[in-house]
């Protein structure tokens, strides 16, 4: 179950004309573990496997400042439409809290602290993308956009962590877990390539459990040297979730500073 040979097919999924795209990989084996090209395969496709989603993702930083807990809040219901609010649940629910809000043209943001928010239109995909080019030059197309560099774009939309970090380390599947309920399989990387600078150092560890139902991420370990810096964990994952009509609606409140 160990790789070395970098998997690049995060953008390899055909997009039919006038239909919905559909996962290349309806299922993994039962009987026994994938490999890591299927296993990195089926997760690319993963939002593809439902119609909404209800997830709760606890992140979890251990640095010289203490321990820190921030929590995320997803739904999703496609396509286009995303809401993502983030609270650290130690300072209070007064304010505490931050939201991203987008029904696929238009993408709100407001910060309950500061009182500031932003209204502007979803930034077009850079043209060309779509040309014949190698597989590690090319970017997967969500069917329903999250905030970028975010904790729910990574478990949601795996695939270019897949081709863009943890392909680049020593990779192994490790075997089984459980996380929110459900069976996950669990990959290990050792040294990645391509990180944050503050971590690249040889012995700096990735692990993360992949819902073996569906191939979104519901959990991510980091560690430097042994030590845990990082533990992200989906506490809640409820695809094909009940979504009440208005829990996309939001009005900025009173005496909100409009950033742009």
């Amino acid at each position: 179950m160990t790789s070395t040979r970098l998997w690049d097919r995060a953008a390899s999924l055909p997009v039919p004309a006038g239909q919905r795209r559909r996962a290349e990989l309806a299922s993994l084996p039962t009987t026994q573990l994938p490999s890591l090209d299927e296993l990195f395969s089926f997760m690319r496709d993963a939002e593809l496997r439902f119609e909404t989603l209800r997830m709760r993702i606890e992140e979890r930083t251990f640095t010289a400042r203490g321990n820190q807990v921030v929590a995320l809040d997803v739904a999703m219901r496609h396509p286009g439409w995303a809401k993502v609010t983030t609270s650290e649940p130690a300072l209070g629910a007064a304010g505490n809290f931050e939201i991203w809000v987008s029904d696929g043209a238009i993408v709100r943001t407001f910060s309950g602290p500061h009182r500031l928010g932003t209204e502007r239109p979803v930034r077009n995909r850079v043209r060309g993308l779509d040309a014949d080019f190698p597989g590690a030059s090319r970017v997967y197309q969500p069917l329903t956009a999250l905030p970028s560099e975010t904790l729910p774009e990574t478990f949601v939309h795996p695939a270019g962590y897949c081709q863009n970090v943890l392909a680049t380390g020593r990779l192994w599947i490790s075997g089984i877990d459980t996380v929110a309920g459900r069976e996950a399989i669990v990959v290990e990387c050792a040294h990645p390539r391509v990180i944050e600078m503050a971590a690249d150092r040889p012995d700096f560890h990735l692990q993360v459990a992949v819902d073996r139902g569906d191939g979104v991420i519901l959990r991510l370990i980091e560690t430097i040297g042994g030590d845990l810096t990082r533990e992200a964990v989906a506490t809640s994952y409820q695809p094909d979730a009940s979504l009440p009509p208005s829990i996309f609606d939001f009005e900025f409140p009173a005496a909100t500073t409009m950033l742009y």
